[in-house]
This record gives structure tokens, C-alpha cells and sequence, in this order.
């Protein structure tokens, strides 16, 4: 259990599609179960803090609920995927995939890393961990 700023709390526990999910979303939730519990209001501190605070429950995966073939390359394709959020995946993974193969994956290359899941990042860094001539 942690307590922590709330803000980070909600990126913590994002889900694909909301504003507050992205790299430290995907990377957490690769290693953690994430469970946002409670808000805990500035009025519980003596003095106050500035903001809110919220506590939440991390439980360390037995094993990942994704495979990944390759963690590291899986966390450098979700940076890369993240690096500049308001561009297309097509742009942003230009280094690790090209738009064709990202259609054989089923995932439009048109789209945003803000809204592909846990299970879509991890089919793209295995198709370039199987295919490395990509990077």
C-alpha cells in the first residue's frame, strides 16, 4: 500500500482512452496488479498539504498477465509509443514497426499510444523482438 499524490494515484490506475493513461500507466500495470483504494483529503495532515492525496494497493504479478519476449525492448517501444502523445502510432514507432505490419496486427497505425492496451503494446514488442531487422 502506498500513499501518494492522487494525480499519480489516477496515472497509476488509468485505463486505455483517459487522459491520465500513458507510459507509467503501461508499465506499472505490466508488473502490478493496481488497485486505487481511497482519497485521502489535505484536512488529514497536520499542516495541510497543498493536494490531495489517495492510497493504492500494488500487488506484484506472480507473472506478467502479457508475454513479453523482450522487457526491455517492451519498455523502449512504450517510451518511443509515449514520447510524443499526440502523434499517430504510424510516426511514433516508425523506428520499431512500419504501418503494414501494424495492420497484420490488427492495430491501426493511425491511432494514438493513449488508447492501445496492455495486450496491444506487448503483440508489437514481440513482433519486432521476433523480427529485430525492424529496429
Amino acid at each position: 500500500l502506498f500513499m501518494l499524490q492522487k494525480e499519480v494515484v489516477n496515472r497509476l490506475a488509468a485505463a486505455p482512452g483517459g487522459k491520465d493513461y500513458g507510459r507509467l500507466s503501461v508499465m506499472v500495470q505490466y508488473r502490478c496488479a493496481v488497485e486505487k483504494l481511497f482519497d485521502v483529503a489535505p484536512g488529514a495532515f497536520s499542516p495541510p498539504p497543498q493536494v490531495d492525496s489517495a492510497v493504492v494497493r500494488l500487488v506484484p504479478h506472480a507473472a506478467p498477465p502479457v508475454a513479453v519476449n523482450d522487457p526491455d525492448r517492451f519498455a523502449r517501444l512504450v517510451e518511443a509509443a509515449f514520447a510524443s502523445r499526440r502523434k499517430v502510432l504510424r510516426n511514433t514507432l516508425k523506428t520499431f514497426r512500419r504501418a503494414g505490419e501494424m495492420l497484420a496486427l490488427g492495430i491501426d497505425p493511425t491511432r494514438r499510444a493513449e488508447t492501445l492496451s496492455l495486450a496491444e503494446f506487448a503483440a508489437l514488442s514481440n513482433a519486432v523482438t521476433s523480427n529485430p531487422q525492424n529496429e
